[in-house]
């Protein structure tokens, strides 16, 4: 909503401006969310002093353009029409969202659900996923009186906490290695409660946090690498950790194979957590292939080793326990060798696949696109427009287009 004020103005001014492009996917979502017309777009991103009252109306910049006398009403009105869509019934509170419970040291982070160890050399951090405990709630009561502490909840925050601060504070740490540590049986069991309880408001806006955490491992600019050895527990919406990763080593213990690591589909792995393309990760991993879809599906529940997990295609490679530790030093340290940059536009490129939405447009192309513009002499020159603006000189630009 635009107050029609003559003076308030919606406004992406960073191209004239600034000499970049305008920041979170702006033009993206100007297209693609907004379906604002290319011309007007075009005349939009390039006026310093924006589009004002109707005409931002007109042309899809703004849903509702609103009289200053009417404003705060009309606000409210869409506030209450939007909360009416809300099932979640008026007289009962919401959840709580606690402190998170963080240690620092030298050597990474830790969570209750959680572990991040971090080794500045190699350039690589460990996120290890603990599974839920033995005794879970499992009637709805019991899971709203755990509230923030309920296991898919409480992991989900904190998994995001530790990829946002990797993000933020570790720029060097390239390379993520993606475990998990518990009984794969309960995370099946903890996936059959969120289904059987999919309808709640609750457990609904829990889903909604796991499908958001997962989603952002995939939009990170760093490589991710699922390493499942004994006592994992990548089973269901964990199992969703592995198919996130560029590659995913299985140990294959062929001389043991009680003691072998088992992987487990559900339910969860077939629609609750499509990723920024709108997909499931098995469908993007698989091209939509119908058949290599349908050949995981037939195995819901059932506990694969390292080759009829191969064989099904979900996992890169099975090195055993001769081979383990070899093949994974050099495919780390492979890694850690190529450029940041290039392996950022690789992952970002490869990870999508060919099915397109704003968020894919926005983090595979535009982002890296505004990164390499910001580094370019026009913006951060001694006389690009990020340096002068303020300063009343006018920007000098190097005029040659790429």
């Amino acid at each position: 909503m635009l107050v029609d004020d003559r003076a308030s103005a919606v406004s992406l001014p960073e191209v004239p401006l600034l000499g970049v492009l305008p920041g979170t996917g702006g033009l993206t979502r100007i297209t693609d969310k907004r379906r604002v017309r290319r011309d007007h777009a075009d005349i939009f991103c390039t006026t310093t002093e924006g589009v004002r009252g109707q005409r931002a109306h007109d042309w899809k910049l703004v849903d509702a353009v609103v009289k200053p006398a009417r404003f705060a009403e009309h606000v409210q009105q869409r506030a209450l029409a939007l909360a009416a869509h809300s099932d979640r019934p008026a007289d009962q509170d919401g959840v709580k969202l606690t402190p998170l419970s963080r240690s620092q040291d030298a050597h990474g982070y830790r969570y209750d659900t959680v572990q991040v160890h971090i080794d500045p050399r190699a350039r690589k951090a460990t996120l290890t996923v603990f599974g839920p405990a033995k005794h879970q709630p499992q009637a709805l009561p019991a899971i709203l009186a755990a509230g923030a502490e309920w296991w898919p909840l409480k992991m989900a925050r904190e998994l995001d906490d530790a990829i946002l601060t990797l993000r933020a504070n570790h720029l060097d740490i390239g390379l993520w290695i993606l475990k998990t540590e518990g009984d794969p049986h309960q995370v099946l069991a903890t996936d059959a409660l969120l289904d059987a309880h999919a309808g709640h408001w609750f457990v609904r806006e829990t889903i909604g946090m796991l499908r958001r955490t997962l989603a952002r491992l995939e939009v990170s600019s760093r490589t991710l690498f699922a390493l499942i050895e004994p006592d994992s527990c990548f089973a269901g919406t964990l199992l969703e950790l592995a198919l996130a990763a560029d590659r995913s080593y299985m140990l294959h213990l062929p001389d043991a194979p009680d003691d072998a690591p088992r992987v487990f589909a559900s339910a969860a792995n077939f629609g609750r957590y499509p990723t920024v393309n709108g997909q499931t990760r098995l469908a993007a991993r698989f091209y939509q292939d119908v058949v290599a879809i349908q050949a995981v599906q037939d195995h819901i529940g059932a506990p694969l080793d390292a080759l009829n997990a191969a064989s099904l295609g979900l996992v890169t490679a099975t090195p055993d326990d001769i081979d383990w530790e070899d093949e994974i030093r050099i495919a780390i340290e492979e890694r850690a060798s190529l450029s940041p940059d290039a392996l950022t536009g690789l992952e970002a490129n490869l990870r999508f696949g060919p099915v397109e939405t704003m968020e894919t447009r926005i983090f595979g192309r535009l982002t890296a696109w505004q990164n390499w513009i910001f580094n370019r002499p026009n913006a951060v020159g001694e006389q690009g427009a990020l340096k002068v603006f303020g300063s009343g000189s006018k920007a000098r630009f190097d005029w040659d287009r790429v």
